[in-house]
């Protein structure tokens, strides 16, 4: 803990919590989504179980260092392109989100208003295996610009339990604001499918800056907000 006494090492803090918080936004969204399917009262131990299974799978791969290391190191080649264990955890993890989230859409959209909201008594667990498996694709990403930007183990592990707590206190308040409009949830869903697609490019060398992405996400959400403040004094009028 000698850090403590380094003004550099808590800009690294800082500056560290803050990415961490962002790209845990994909993980809230995906979190927020599962669970909606689940019933009531279920809902909240699930977001607070797929938060802890995050957190405890980023200090777990921050103390597996050198085995991260190794994931960026070619497989093989394919096509001209170098294929690493990281590679194919970003692709498999993108498509994925793609196949989840057009089956969440198709779903919407075909049962319609009278969706029913009947679940099975395996619909937890299932739950959970899926936000699992979506954690490590997540968690990877987020361990890789850890270990890129602080030089203390300790400084990493903090940031991650900071960004994570704060993903805790307003999971439940964006959950339950996503599944109190579906439009939001559907706007959610394609923020999935577009996070899906970046995952695969990325993992072919593709990169695509994520400024450009969370810009056109929050940019989509202020004109949801704009549209939902719209309706809202329409059926206030008419009421």
């Amino acid at each position: 803990m000698t850090w403590i006494t380094q003004p550099e090492a808590w800009i690294a803090l800082a500056t560290l919590t803050a990415i961490e918080i962002v790209l845990g936004i994909d993980n809230i969204i995906f979190i927020s989504i599962m669970t909606g399917r689940l019933l009531k009262s279920q809902q909240q131990p699930a977001r607070l179980i797929g938060l802890i299974l995050a957190m405890a799978m980023r200090i777990g791969l921050l103390f597996s260092l050198a085995w991260i290391i190794r994931l960026t190191a070619p497989l093989f080649s394919l096509l001209g392109q170098e294929i690493s264990g990281r590679d194919l955890i970003l692709i498999g993890g993108g498509l994925f989100l793609l196949g989840k989230s057009t089956h969440e859409i198709h779903k919407r959209i075909e049962d319609g208003p009278h969706e029913s909201t009947a679940v099975t008594a395996s619909s937890m667990p299932s739950v959970l295996i899926q936000i699992t498996l979506l954690d490590i694709v997540f968690s990877l990403d987020s361990v890789i610009t850890a270990v890129g930007m602080a030089e203390h183990l300790s400084v990493m592990v903090l940031a991650i339990v900071i960004a994570v707590g704060f993903m805790m206190l307003f999971a439940r308040a964006i959950g339950d604001f996503v599944e109190r409009h579906p439009t939001i949830k559907m706007l959610a869903l394609a923020f999935l499918i577009l996070i899906g697609v970046v995952l695969i490019a990325d993992g072919l060398d593709q990169h695509i800056p994520k400024g450009y992405i969370y810009f056109s996400m929050a940019f989509s959400v202020f004109v949801e907000m704009l549209n939902l403040r719209v309706r809202h004094r329409r059926q206030s009028a008419h009421a």
